[in-house]
């Protein structure tokens, strides 16, 4: 954590095909026999939905080959998202639709800067303002888990 008091382990970002595909998956029956077991091997969860400012991410193809890397991710509350994205023009910028589940906080940018070094996540760090509530800017490992394609 650069900025922040957060204590995430692990961090998943998933891109669903439709809004519906996403609350679909959620109505199974066999998917919520398993959500027990990752709720009691969670100590919490927070769920932020998304869209890209850049709608054409939706129809990019995943870069290959497949890249391990280390990223920037900056969560903050903003009462003026366009100054958000301002601050760190050099991100890919997401603005959240809602916060699903989670504490309480509601997050309305999430913002995602490549790096080569800890210090680089140190610098933006200093860039983000928590003037206007929360933030949290914290050094992410990309690795890909599992890919599926429907």
């Amino acid at each position: 954590m650069a900025l922040g008091d957060e204590d995430w382990d692990r961090i998943g970002i998933v891109r669903y095909a439709t809004r519906k595909s996403f609350i679909d998956m959620q109505s199974r029956s066999d998917f919520g026999e398993k959500h027990v077991h990752k709720a009691a091997g969670m100590a919490r969860t927070t769920l932020v939905c998304c869209r890209p400012e850049d709608v054409s991410l939706d129809s990019r193809n995943r870069p290959s080959p497949l890249e391990l890397r280390t990223v920037a991710m900056i969560v903050r509350q903003a009462s003026d998202r366009s100054a958000a994205f301002a601050d760190l023009p050099e991100a890919v910028q997401f603005s959240a639709e809602g916060t699903i589940i989670g504490d309480g906080r509601k997050w309305d940018t999430v913002q995602f800067i490549p790096v080569n070094s800890v210090d680089e996540i140190d610098a933006i760090a200093k860039r983000v303002s928590t003037e206007n509530g929360d933030a949290y800017v914290m050094g992410v490992q990309v690795t890909l888990d599992s890919l599926t394609l429907d």
